[in-house]
């Protein structure tokens, strides 16, 4: 009998290719139409790794996740058909949070192309949006390298997903000993260089002269704004401003500084909202925060907006002077100028109205979060059960966020320690982010503990088959903490605020309701640690027992369904419209009075 053939493959040309554009890992599922990748990957013996999840979904989001937590390109894998469909929602999160990942996918054989074959899915209308950037067909083993090179350039260089689509007999093409030198066949290489930007001097100096005449001065921070804090802060003392942030950006400065007013928009702080309505001076530092009704009033501030890609300027809030620029660079040259500017306009009361204005959020947060809720036996407030954590959190934690009310409670009363890292869904605002951003960073960063906050509806959704994925791995690791908050309420809490707040509609139950689910128990079933909580004294000893225990934990926690989910600042007739809503429904006496009370605390 003959030995079997060795002879290189064109999938074994594209996992070398992976390796050497520096790629360590793949987030992927299996499937047949990318059984020849599958075999490469086998035969390349875990360099790179191939990390399977429980659904292609969840692949696409650690791939994002890998892109958010290292500033790698995160790479994932799918065959044809549903697989590649299942990609979408994570590569879309990629794509709206500006992050570099290059997705492979796997197509029907060539020869059934156009025959309404099985799984056959015209994968270039499906990816020509989320991928726009760069999506290509490989149809030879001389063009594999050059789709391939393409794909990680162009996802390094526009921060957003691409892909390239293998069809499975081109996956099993023989693998040429060399790229010939001919007409027609374009050579290439994984040279990749990024630029240095830095705006005109003229534009520079428009907005130090702006900046410098304004007498209440505000910054608005995004994750642009990573790497150049120093820089940030000393244009923000200069200025003498107050500062808020976009989501993204929460952790890119140190939350307890006194001049730092919270996160801004829906579920950001009274303190940010009071600086956006006051100032009379802005400058954003790489954020394009979809929150355009808290930016400050047409006309009532002057704008200058510092970003990398010079399409987001301008496009959220009314802005004189855009600069287009790394934020670092661009931060240091605008120190210079202002250092060389009188800043007579500047008010001399402003800066203490800013810290007693995050004096008063911070009152309202500790009140907030030390309430318990009424009539209620074995519920506890969720804003109390976040907090906590607060003082207890790790100082190089990776804390992964999902899309609810815990994202509220995580905006306004989780304070991260200078070095913990928020990640989150910001822009496509997807449930389910939370379990792979946070598989993907502490993959990343074995060493790292990582913080999961969920709620039962994500959890639900797909956070407990990825927790089989935690159980599975989680032995690799050499610090074992993965901590999974779940808040239990029974309810798309989120949304049921919603309905009343947009619609003045009553809460749905049919649409709303989450079933009961053991979540600790599950976790214990799996080999993990876990605590179901329903006690306000028991909370600070979960999240201790969880951040030391030997093995990933997750805290159950019995959270009520009722806490509001207010606006900082709302109008009266909105706050009412909720009320209304509110009276429609059987049980809603006791929200109705936690809004009241909100709704007093910030008059």
């Amino acid at each position: 009998m003959s030995a079997p053939d060795t002879s290189p493959l064109l999938s074994d040309g594209i996992v070398g290719r992976l390796r050497d554009w520096g790629v360590r890992r793949v987030f992927g599922y299996a499937g047949d139409g990318i059984d020849p990748l599958l075999a490469a990957f086998h035969r390349a013996d875990g360099d790179p790794e191939l990390v399977t999840a429980r659904h292609e979904e969840m692949a696409a989001f650690m791939a994002s996740g890998h892109a958010k937590t290292t500033g790698e390109v995160g790479v994932c894998l799918a065959t044809q058909g549903p697989g590649a469909i299942h990609l979408l929602a994570g590569l879309y999160d990629a794509k709206l949070d500006r992050k570099p990942v290059v997705a492979i996918i796997g197509q029907v054989v060539t020869t059934a192309l156009g025959s309404g074959y099985l799984q056959e899915v015209d994968l270039h209308t499906l990816f020509k949006d989320v991928c726009g950037q760069y999506l290509q067909t490989v149809v030879s083993p001389e063009q594999f390298p050059l789709a391939v090179d393409n794909a990680f350039r162009t996802a390094l260089d526009t921060s957003t997903p691409t892909c390239i689509i293998v069809p499975h007999d081109v996956q099993k093409l023989p693998l040429p000993e060399s790229i010939p030198h001919t007409h027609g066949v374009a050579p290439t290489s994984t040279a990749m260089s990024r630029p240095h930007v830095l705006p005109p001097p003229a534009d520079l100096d428009r907005a130090a002269e702006l900046l410098a005449s304004g007498s209440r001065p505000a910054v608005l921070v995004g994750q642009g704004a990573y790497g150049a804090e120093a820089e940030l802060v000393d244009v923000v003392e200069r200025l003498g401003a107050g500062v808020t942030a976009s989501l993204l950006g929460k952790s890119v400065l140190d939350e307890t500084l006194p001049f730092h007013c919270g996160v801004m928009g829906h579920l950001g702080t009274t303190a940010s909202a009071e600086l956006m309505n006051t100032c009379d001076t802005l400058l954003v530092v790489g954020s394009n925060n979809p929150w355009t009704e808290f930016y400050p009033a047409p006309g009532q501030a002057r704008t200058v907006q510092i970003d990398i890609a010079a399409r987001n300027i301008g496009t959220k809030t009314e802005v004189e002077v855009g600069l287009t620029g790394d934020a670092r660079d661009t931060l240091a040259a605008l120190r210079e100028r202002l250092d060389a500017r009188d800043a007579t306009g500047t008010d001399p009361q402003w800066r203490s109205q800013v810290e007693a204005a995050v004096r008063r959020w911070r009152d309202i947060r500790d009140q907030r979060a030390s309430e318990q809720p009424d009539g209620k036996g074995g519920l506890l407030n969720p804003q109390q059960v976040v907090h906590a954590l607060s003082g207890l959190l790790p100082a190089d934690s990776l804390v992964s966020v999902d899309v609810g009310s815990c994202t509220y409670w995580y905006a306004r009363f989780l304070q991260l320690p200078p070095g913990a890292r928020g990640h989150i869904s910001g822009t496509l605002a997807s449930m389910g982010c939370a379990m792979p951003f946070a598989i993907a960073g502490k993959l990343g960063h074995p060493d790292r503990p990582a913080i999961v906050l969920a709620g039962d509806g994500a959890m639900q959704m797909n956070g407990l088959n990825e927790l089989i994925t935690v159980a599975h791995r989680w032995r690799d690791w050499p610090d074992p903490r993965f901590v999974v908050l779940v808040l239990h309420n029974g309810d798309l809490a989120e949304v049921s605020w919603e309905q009343r707040e947009m619609e003045g509609d009553p809460r749905y139950p049919v649409s709303q309701e989450v079933p009961p689910f053991p979540y600790a128990r599950y976790a214990e079933l799996l080999g993990l640690g876990a605590a179901r909580v329903d006690e306000p004294g028991r909370i600070g000893e979960a999240w201790q027992q969880a951040l030391a225990a030997d093995r990933p934990f997750l805290v159950e926690a019995i959270v009520d369904r009722d806490t509001p989910l207010l606006a900082p600042l709302q109008p009266e007739e909105k706050v009412e419209q909720m009320l209304a809503a509110l009276r429609q429904e059987p049980d809603g006496d006791r929200a109705a009075a936690q809004l009241r009370r909100q709704r007093e605390q910030e008059n």
